[in-house]
């Protein structure tokens, strides 16, 4: 029999490791980690760093959250990054443990973003050398990457190319991201007895339906511009006229210009109720991630999955942003995308295909090696 080489050596390997994967991945997953409350999850981070690859990640805290870096040595050449905070609440685990039915692990986070977590570690720990390798985990990354965001660009900054493991586009890598705003629209008004002198009052939830609505229409559909209001609160009683509400903005643009223009519509609105101000929190936070930041090293991951036969490599854009856009941003040739296989982020049953686990592994170890051996100077955009 021919010799099938080292790359495809290393996918029988991680093979032959996916009972260990699967253990790791339900160690993480059943350590609650809702943003901004880490919990236990960075300790048990920490151990399977230690224990699959032999020293632990460098706990960072800022403003009370805490990030992980971790260094094979050397000056960093490729950055992964990735993050470990959910968008589940602590007591989740409550009701929806981690739990593994044939093919499918499932549990919150489970897909977004802890099975990635795993995959870089057992990818990395599948190489012979880790030099010139940086990785950074945050916990601030489903709410914009606040306090990790200075980090991830140093990082990026002094690095040949960045790579991220957020989950696959149904196995796809992502090479191209819209870019995303944020914001929080508060209006407030004056409290009355809402059956004895309504009239007296400045209702700030009328106000705050205008001011929503006009809003919602600030999209720009041919130009891929979504602006969509999530979350409302308002009022303190039932009988009583709301003397404060708010909502939040989500935004997410194509193009770096639609993001100006979005954010200077949505600080000209204003309540229509008399008595009733609007004030407007936030804006832009990630600038768009563009598919000529991704498509040389997109090419090459198509070379490394050839090389492993995983078949035909796809590439999409996709509307959510994450610290991809970031490094893109300052100019590090970015691939995003090369987590876990599976669905359902954000949603009530999000799920993992543990048997694609081994080969996402050996694809990320692959294509760090090759980076490693052959950085491709061109790739830089700097």
């Amino acid at each position: 029999m021919a010799d099938r080489g080292p790359v495809a050596d290393s996918l029988d390997n991680l093979r032959g490791r996916l009972p260990l994967m699967i253990d790791a991945l339900g160690a993480l997953v059943s350590a609650e980690s809702p943003s901004g409350s880490a919990g236990s999850c960075p300790a048990v981070i920490a151990d399977l760093f230690s224990g699959v690859l032999g020293s632990p990640p460098e706990l960072l805290e800022i403003d009370g959250i805490t990030h992980l870096r971790w260094s094979g040595g050397g000056a960093g050449r490729v950055f992964l990054v990735g993050h470990y905070d959910t968008v589940w609440p602590a007591g989740t685990l409550g009701r929806w443990p981690f739990s593994v039915d044939g093919d499918i692990a499932t549990g919150p986070g489970a897909f977004d973003m802890k099975a990635g977590i795993v995959q870089l570690v057992e990818g990395l720990a599948s190489l012979d050398h880790l030099e010139g390798v940086g990785v950074l985990l945050t916990g601030d990354e489903e709410l914009g990457s606040q306090t990790s965001r200075e980090l991830i660009q140093e990082m990026a900054a002094s690095a040949h190319a960045a790579l991220v493991l957020e989950p696959s586009a149904d196995g796809a890598l992502k090479v191209g991201r819209k870019g995303t705003g944020m914001y929080t629209l508060r209006v407030t008004g004056k409290a009355a007895h809402a059956g004895l002198e309504p009239e007296k009052g400045a209702n700030a939830l009328l106000g705050l339906a205008a001011v929503v609505t006009a809003a919602g229409a600030l999209g720009d559909p041919s130009r891929g511009t979504t602006v969509t209001p999530t979350m409302a609160t308002a009022g303190s009683a039932t009988n009583v006229v709301p003397a404060s509400a708010s909502a939040e903005l989500d935004v997410r643009v194509l193009d770096p210009e639609e993001a100006g223009r979005v954010d200077a519509d949505v600080r000209a609105l204003s309540s229509p109720v008399p008595g009733t101000t609007l004030t407007v929190e936030g804006g832009p936070n990630r600038p768009p991630l563009p598919t000529s930041a991704s498509m040389a090293l997109f090419r090459r991951a198509v070379e490394c999955a050839a090389a492993l036969r995983m078949g035909d490599l796809q590439g999409v854009t996709v509307g959510g942003g994450s610290d991809g856009n970031f490094t893109a941003a300052v100019g590090t040739p970015t691939l995003d995308g090369l987590g876990a296989v599976g669905g359902g982020a954000h949603a009530e049953g999000e799920y993992v295909v543990v048997s694609a686990m081994p080969a996402r592994a050996a694809l990320l170890a692959a294509l760090v090696q090759s980076l490693q051996t052959d950085p491709v100077s061109a790739l830089s955009s700097r």
